[in-house]
């Protein structure tokens, strides 16, 4: 697996009957999350719980506050600092687990020496990743259809003390703008990519991940530089396990570039024991930038 476990800032206290208790700096949440099967193994520090996301039984949910929660906060993860607030959605602008993929593509961009790397990332939400790689010194393309979110990245960009000459902030359907891209001939050395199972783009294009997930990838790999570092694809869709991202990248990046896969799942560490799944991830990179 791999596993999100450099955090200070953030915190899985507990999870259990299809809930996750999180701490969030200093702020303690309540969310669901349906594969917590199991019983809570310490059902007193869930009364510390600020705030409780309830699901609706139509579809949806609300929050419910103990206490008067900051309209947004912020949180750190080593040098990166990020606003958090609790949405409408249940999301709170940040996947901590996705810390383990930061740092392993800082890691890469760091070792490979160069001052020149460029970096896509595709659905970038509110850009904790793109900030991770413009910190490692990538100059990168942050592409994601909300003007809301992308105006939310750029906040975080800010919060980290980064410089605006290493981002590029688009608000564009991923598909699309990556096309343009191929026409232009613009290449990168990195690519992430985090769609969402379901959604709709800036003009109401309707994304449905089981139909567009290969196309996109393969679409994608016509814009890797000639010395690509890196293709990571990161799937929460149930079914979606990591031996389907490992197949995708296989066909679509392998067979033109060589190198090597590493798809697992993403788990965050859990204070009560055991780790909570967080979806999966696919890795490709060249072997000679393995961790």
């Amino acid at each position: 697996m791999f596993l999100a476990n450099t955090w200070e800032d953030y915190e899985v206290l507990d999870t259990g009957d299809g809930e996750k208790l999180e701490r969030w700096g200093s702020v303690i949440l309540r969310r669901p999350d349906p594969q917590t099967i199991w019983p809570k193994a310490d059902p007193q520090l869930w009364q510390q719980a600020q705030a409780h996301y309830h699901r609706s039984d139509k579809g949806g949910g609300e929050w419910e506050f103990f206490t008067r929660l900051p309209e947004r906060w912020m949180i750190r993860h080593q040098e990166l600092t990020f606003y958090v607030r609790p949405t409408s959605f249940k999301h709170t602008g940040l996947f901590p687990e996705q810390a383990a993929n930061w740092t392993w593509m800082q890691d890469i961009i760091r070792r490979s020496g160069r001052t020149d790397v460029k970096v896509l990332n595709l659905f970038g939400y509110t850009g904790a990743a793109t900030i991770a790689c413009a910190a490692a010194g990538a100059h990168v393309t942050h592409v994601d259809a909300s003007k809301g979110i992308v105006q939310w990245a750029k906040e975080n960009r800010e919060l980290s003390g980064l410089p605006e000459t290493r981002f590029r902030f688009i608000v564009e359907d991923a598909l699309r703008f990556v096309q343009r891209e191929i026409r232009r001939g613009n290449k990168y050395d990195g690519i992430l990519m985090d769609p969402p199972s379901y959604g709709r783009g800036p003009s109401g294009e309707v994304w449905k991940l089981e139909n567009e997930l290969f196309g996109l990838v393969e679409t994608c790999a016509q814009v890797l530089s000639d010395q690509p570092l890196f293709y990571l694809i990161n799937s929460y869709t149930t079914g979606f396990q990591a031996s389907v991202l490992r197949n995708m990248l296989e066909k679509c990046v392998v067979r033109r570039h060589g190198g090597t896969i590493d798809a697992q799942e993403l788990c965050l560490p859990v204070t009560t024991g055991g780790v909570l799944p967080a979806g999966a991830s696919g890795r490709w990179y060249h072997g000679e930038y393995r961790l």
